[in-house]
């Protein structure tokens, strides 16, 4: 995916998330781990979101490209965000947000944390 695309589904899925009542508080937030690309609050919950982005399912659907190591990654970028803003009270949810065709599919909880820190 392009970075214009990356950058368009990123921008679509905030305004998604948005309207669900999200608040946007970082986007491409990147750390010696890895990136994630929407930091978003739900309530009280600090939501770091995963965008994917596919034309068609021919090599897969776009959510089954957070892989494990993928998300681990997420993880330990989150983990960054939480230490550098001081937020380690706040409750922590991983979500995926798959854009299909222009289609937006949200998975709340997609995955969990495997560090021991969960929501």
């Amino acid at each position: 995916m392009s970075l214009d695309k990356g950058h368009a589904a990123e921008t679509q899925a905030k305004s998604y998330l948005e309207s669900k009542g999200y608040v946007f508080l970082a986007a491409n937030y990147r750390t010696r781990y890895g990136e994630v690309d929407l930091v978003m609050q739900e309530g009280d919950a600090l939501v770091f979101v995963e965008v994917k982005s596919r034309k068609t399912r021919a090599f897969g659907a776009p959510e089954e490209f957070v892989t494990a190591p993928k998300q681990g990654k997420i993880v330990k970028a989150a983990l960054e965000y939480v230490k550098e803003h001081r937020r380690v009270k706040s409750p922590l949810r991983f979500d995926v947000v798959a854009i299909e065709n222009g289609r937006v599919l949200h998975y709340e909880n997609a995955f969990e944390s495997s560090l021991g820190y969960t929501h």
